[in-house]
């Protein structure tokens, strides 16, 4: 058995139950059955319908995001996630070039490196070289004045741990920024690079070995194994093209907000839907979500 879900952003809810009621009976799928009002609602499947791409295409039209999933095993025990463009809405090396003075150059490859154009690992030693002599301090100071959370983020954490769930940031980024955010939103634990900083300045490298591609599949590997789990209790999410790896080999891949490449490699792509989705996906409803009283999106990071 499959399970179709169809969600819409939680700001703007506008799913039409008609539209349900009609993609539900052409399928032959079950009831409909509302996880929010609104927002989102899922029926099961016997089988993937053949033209299942070209609907999504059509519901995209909509403002609705159309997942088709195995039903069973869907509700994950692990969640695997990205930070930049993941978990807070910034690139975090976008927004530091931004206080050396080099916004527009350090923006211009960190887009064409997550939409896979260019090697990571390249990518990122070019960026962070550009950085060199940047006061450690500016770290801090991005920290609580550029970096926002991505919506949904508390929520997902919070109701999943609460669920038994073991939660890790893995990101390409930096540890200066992962540990604030892993200790804010809740994460059990967290990877990322590390900025090499001498008497309080960046001198422009990163330390070894760098977090890429291989290391985020590494991370789901070996966490996965430490708790006991399979790869197939993972639900990963990311954006980027170093996040492919660890979405394809987890048991449900999230390309939340991707960049075009990256999201049609993915079976579940999610464009107008939050952080929450993942939680929708899972077969939680919103009576299901976990209170938290993490701050509102707007606030900085302190």
């Amino acid at each position: 058995m499959f399970v179709a879900t169809l969600l819409t952003s939680p700001e703007r809810p506008q799913l039409d139950p008609a539209l349900v009621e009609s993609l539900r009976n052409a399928w032959g799928g079950g009831d409909a059955v509302w996880l929010s009002p609104d927002e989102a609602a899922e029926f099961s499947l016997p089988a993937i319908p053949e033209n299942r791409w070209d609907v999504w295409a059509d519901v995209q039209a909509l403002g609705v995001d159309l997942i088709v999933q195995p039903l069973a095993g869907r509700r994950k025990k692990m969640l695997l996630a990205d930070m930049d463009s993941t978990m807070i809405q910034q690139e975090c090396i976008d927004e530091l070039a931004d206080e050396a003075g080099v916004g527009a150059r350090v923006k211009d490859i960190t887009a064409r490196a997550m939409n896979g154009e260019l090697d990571f690992d390249g990518a990122l030693r070019e960026r962070v070289g550009l950085l060199k002599g940047l006061p450690e301090a500016v770290i801090e100071k991005v920290l609580a004045e550029r970096i926002t959370y991505m919506p949904g983020g508390a929520v997902l954490l919070a109701t999943m741990k609460a669920d038994g769930g073991h939660a890790a940031l893995v990101s390409g980024g930096f540890t200066a920024f992962t540990t604030s955010v892993a200790a804010h939103l809740g994460f059990n634990e967290n990877r990322a690079n590390t900025l090499v900083v001498e008497d309080g300045t960046l001198t422009g490298e990163v330390g070894m070995p760098i977090l890429g591609k291989q290391a985020k599949i590494d991370a789901l590997e070996q966490i996965a194994a430490g708790l006991g789990l399979a790869d197939a209790d993972v639900i990963a999410v990311g954006d980027g093209a170093n996040d492919l790896g660890m979405l394809h080999r987890a048991g449900t891949g999230v390309a939340l907000h991707a960049k075009p490449s990256v999201a049609a490699e993915c079976d579940v792509r999610i464009t107008f839907g939050d952080l929450t989705a993942l939680l929708y996906l899972q077969g939680y409803s919103r009576a299901d979500f976990a209170k938290t009283a993490q701050p509102l999106l707007t606030e900085g990071i302190p």
